[in-house]
Formats: structure tokens, C-alpha cells, sequence
């Protein structure tokens, strides 16, 4: 073993878990990045006794990509390693490519990954790419969170992903493959200046005259990262002092809530909205800074998909009925991405917002202690027009709606993952 690949092999295992599951899964495009995690991998999986496959996502977007996800393939199972190849088909040639394509591409490996009882998957992200992150995200005048860069262990519904090589640099890896004779597929796609990410490769060229390199850019996010793990914590205290979620909503007590520094209560607002409405982005920041203002003046807005009411000294953030006005499903469906109702069994049932309609036939609503535009938001089972069950209005009719258990636990939501 040379010195290189005795060291690369080191700085992955710490960048990994000190438990590790006894399936792992590597995402391997053909790059030079994932084929050296690749190989790193598969000798940590001899050392460790871990059994590894690897997948490569197809996108359709270049005419090479069918072949080089055969070549991928071929050089995994040379290896001894299983491989599969995962299509996507859903660019529609309008929005954001590249954020289109990583969602689907994670969505795929999830997939994958379950299918396979595959209990992570690694990703072969270098200290290249978090400072590439750094900088588009600096350029969005980001905070603490998003300068923070990735992490190398996020659980994305369940779904764990390994980041081992953020204090790797491309370069490096790339000599690492030279050295054992593995040659890589080079991406067109990483020379296409319309993306940002290429802008922000070819920025670091020229802010090397001044000191700013990949390592040094890696190691600032890696310290905001100990930064933003702080704010979380205390976040996460703040919150059960001043927030009570109820029945899916949450009750904020706006004199312990305006006491508390701007940005955490700003961090507690967005974390209310992420865990009522779900979502990959918080709200921008302009429009938290107008609910901020309306719950110091105890005034209601909406965000983000959520309905902020005013009610004596608390300010409610509920599910806003606009944003889920044409959810439907079936009985035992996830409805509105967290919610389960369950009861007796009957025909032509449905799951619906109870809405205007609904309440009007729920004559003990006020009873119930919550803001009408909660209750008008909450699920409802109907037949056809007819209201049979408001569990969270106070009419369950032998009904319950249950939060989904893959749904975040309040309090530990506003820590990061």
C-alpha cells in the first residue's frame, strides 16, 4: 500500500461513521471523484467485513451517458462489487436542470437503496465541491446554515447519505487513481459555464492569488458548520420554552418568543413552517423578516405555506388552507405528506381539507381551544359532500388522524441533519 492511497483510506474512514451498516451502497457516475470512493470503498468494505454495490444514475442528457453507465458497470463488477444502473427520464427541457437532476437522482438512490436494504449510501463529494458550495452560496448573501456547507452524514426522509471526502480535494483523488492505474470518464458538462458551479470552479483559479483555496474555503464552512450545530442547540431549547406544538400545528407564546435574539427567532420561525409544510427550502428571508415583524405585532401573515393567527398573546402557525385546498386521497393514504386517518370502513370515502363547508357542521369547533383557520386546514374524511369525520376539529366519529412516523419529532427537528 503506498503512502497516498494509506492516507486517502484514512481521512475516509474518518469522514464516515464509527458504525457503519452492514449493506453499503457507493454512487458512482464514471467521474473521477466517485470512481476514486469507489475503490476507497471497496477496501474499507474488505477491512470491515461490509458487504458494497454501487449504482450509477443514467439521466438522458448526453448521448455518451447509456455507454458510460456500462463502462461504470463493467469496472464495479470487475471489482467483485454488484452495480446497477438507475434511468431518468424526467427532464421536461424547462426550470432548473441541475436541481432537477440531483433531485431525481437522490430520489432514484433512495429507491435503490430501500429496494436493496441498503442502510447508507456514500457520495463522492470533495472539499472541491464544498467550496464550490461556499462560494454560490456566498454569492446568495447565505447565513450561517447554508455557508455551512454540506455535511457528511444528512438523513433525507430516512435516507442517510455519506459525504467521506470533504476534506478530500479533487486533485488528489485523481492522483490516488493515476497511481493504481484506474482511469475516469471526464463530464463535458463541468467546462459549461452556464452553470454555477462551473463559474465558481473557474472563481477559485483566481482567488488562489489572495490565500482562497479549496482547503482553506472547506475548513471555513467546516467551522461555520460548528457554528450553525451550535445555534441548533440552543434553537432547539429555545423552542421548548416558547413553542407547543398541537395536534400538527404550534402554539407560539410571543412574549418569551420576542425576547429571544433575531436569528433565533428566526430559526424557530423557519423550523415551525419546514415542519407543518415539509419542503427542501425554507422560506426566503425577506418574507420570514415580514411574519417576524407581524408576530412582534401581533398581526397575522401567511409563510410558506402556513397561516400565522394571532389568539391572545399567541401567535398559531398552522397548515394555510389555500396551500392544500385540493389534497386528496383515499383512507390510510398519506395525505398532505404527513397525515393518516384510519377508521371504519365504508365506500366512495375520501380525505379532504374540511374547509368552510366542513367546520360548518362541526357545531363544538370552538371547544377545541385552536384558531378556526387551523381547524378549516386539518383533514377531514367526506362522502361525496357529506362530513363524516373531523378528528381534529373535535368530531372523530370513530375516527383518528395520525401524524406519519417517518414525520420529525418537533423538538429534535430543529436540530440539523
Amino acid at each position: 500500500m503506498s503512502e497516498l492511497a494509506d492516507r486517502l483510506r484514512s481521512e475516509l474512514r474518518a469522514g464516515l461513521p464509527e458504525r457503519l451498516p452492514y449493506r453499503l451502497g457507493v454512487a458512482v457516475s464514471g467521474g473521477g471523484d466517485s470512481l476514486a470512493l469507489l475503490h476507497l470503498m471497496n477496501d474499507l468494505a474488505h477491512d470491515e467485513g461490509i458487504e458494497l454495490s454501487a449504482a450509477t444514475v443514467n439521466h438522458h442528457l448526453r448521448a455518451e451517458a447509456a455507454t458510460e453507465a456500462l463502462w461504470v458497470s463493467d469496472h464495479a463488477k470487475s471489482m467483485g462489487v454488484s452495480h446497477d444502473i438507475l434511468e431518468w427520464h424526467g427532464w421536461k427541457k424547462s426550470g432548473n436542470l441541475q436541481d432537477q437532476a440531483r433531485r431525481a437522482r437522490y430520489d432514484l438512490l433512495a429507491d435503490w437503496a430501500r429496494r436493496n436494504q441498503i442502510g447508507a449510501v456514500a457520495l463522492g463529494h470533495t472539499a472541491d465541491d464544498q467550496a464550490e458550495t461556499f462560494l454560490m452560496r456566498l454569492g446568495r448573501a447565505a447565513g450561517v446554515t447554508g455557508l455551512s456547507g454540506m455535511s457528511t452524514v444528512r438523513d433525507r426522509d430516512g435516507f442517510v447519505l455519506l459525504r467521506p471526502m470533504l476534506k478530500i480535494t479533487r486533485q488528489t483523488l485523481r492522483e490516488y487513481l493515476t497511481e493504481i492505474g484506474v482511469e475516469w470518464i471526464e463530464d463535458p458538462s463541468n467546462q459549461d459555464r452556464r452553470f454555477d458551479r462551473v463559474k465558481a470552479r473557474d472563481g477559485l483559479v483566481g482567488l488562489g492569488e489572495i490565500g482562497i483555496t479549496v482547503e482553506s474555503l472547506a475548513r471555513v464552512a467546516d467551522n461555520l458548520a460548528q457554528a450553525r450545530d451550535a445555534l441548533d442547540h440552543f434553537t432547539q431549547e429555545s423552542a421548548a420554552k416558547v413553542l407547543v406544538p398541537v395536534s400538527g400545528d404550534v402554539c407560539l407564546d410571543r412574549e418569551g418568543f420576542d425576547a429571544l435574539p433575531q436569528e433565533i427567532r428566526r430559526r424557530l420561525l423557519i423550523g415551525c413552517i419546514r415542519w407543518i409544510a415539509g419542503g427542501d427550502y425554507p422560506p426566503r428571508q425577506s418574507a420570514v423578516d415580514v411574519a417576524l415583524h407581524a408576530i412582534k405585532q401581533g398581526n397575522g401573515t401567511t409563510l410558506g405555506g402556513c397561516i400565522l393567527v394571532t389568539k391572545a398573546q399567541k401567535t398559531w402557525v398552522c397548515r394555510e388552507l389555500n396551500a392544500i385546498s385540493h389534497e386528496t386521497c383515499d383512507p390510510d393514504q398519506t395525505w398532505d405528506k404527513r397525515w393518516i386517518l384510519s377508521g371504519p370502513s365504508g365506500s366512495d370515502l375520501q380525505v379532504k381539507p374540511l374547509g368552510e363547508e366542513g367546520i360548518a357542521q362541526v357545531s363544538g369547533w370552538r371547544d377545541f381551544g385552536k384558531p378556526r383557520a387551523a381547524l378549516v386546514a386539518s383533514p377531514a374524511i367526506w362522502h361525496k359532500d357529506v362530513l363524516i369525520s373531523a378528528p381534529l376539529a373535535g368530531f372523530g366519529n370513530g375516527w383518528r388522524a395520525e401524524i406519519v412516523s417517518k414525520w420529525p419529532d418537533f423538538h429534535s427537528s430543529f436540530l440539523s441533519h
